[in-house]
């Protein structure tokens, strides 16, 4: 059943090319993360725009703590209503953490919906599908789950908004809410948004904090 599921979203996978903003200025973007074009961040959901599902993960790691909010979207297929360009059933992610030092970290979704008894639970990047590689360094970064770096100020307290087509709140093959969940992690360093050997860390290292979704 899963090997059916999965290879009728084959195509709804090749067709999810992500549409992702960060809060940050542009020139601190991760340029490959961020290769499709980038909407503003300051542009709200288009009038007449529906909740179709929500989600919120509550993000901890050592001295660090944060949340995750998740909002998926259905839009007006009308461009007048929709000047910004929003996606029907594209996800905004909102992130607030403080406790990190100041920079870029890497922020991904990963393939498992745990953080215990260590953040490695979490598996790989959430990367569903019958030729997902949910290795974190490589394939990187054009897994389902990838997102742009969390930029973090001078007092510890790192921002990100982001919107993408590559997840799902709902039911279907990019849901994050499948058979064993999906968790969001944080990085100790950036995410230089380039494909690597395993175990390289140029998707961000190590883990430092860490954050369940759960459906709201």
């Amino acid at each position: 059943m899963k090997s059916r599921m999965f290879l009728a979203g084959l195509s709804a996978l090749a067709m999810a090319a992500a549409t992702l903003s960060a809060q940050t200025p542009a020139h601190t973007m991760n340029p490959s993360v961020d290769h499709a074009a980038a909407q503003t961040a300051s542009q709200a959901a288009p009038a007449g725009a529906q909740i179709a599902a929500r989600a919120t993960a509550e993000i901890k790691g050592n001295g660090i703590s944060g949340t995750a909010e998740f909002v998926e979207y259905k839009v007006p297929n009308d461009d007048k209503l929709n000047p910004a360009g929003w996606k029907f059933g594209e996800v905004e992610v909102t992130v607030k953490v403080t406790g990190l030092k100041p920079g870029l970290h890497g922020m991904h979704l990963h393939a498992v919906g745990k953080c215990e008894p260590d953040f490695a639970a979490a598996g790989g990047h959430f990367d569903p599908g019958p030729a997902g590689n949910v290795d974190v360094d490589m394939n990187h970064p054009f897994h389902m789950g990838d997102l742009p770096n969390v930029s973090v100020d001078a007092n510890g307290v790192g921002t990100a908004k982001a919107r993408t087509t590559r997840v799902s709140l709902t039911a279907g093959p990019l849901s994050v809410f499948d058979a064993d969940g999906t968790a969001i992690i944080i990085h100790a360093e950036q995410d230089k948004g380039i494909t690597g050997e395993a175990k390289t860390g140029v998707g961000g290292g190590a883990r430092i904090a860490c954050g369940v979704l759960v459906r709201q």
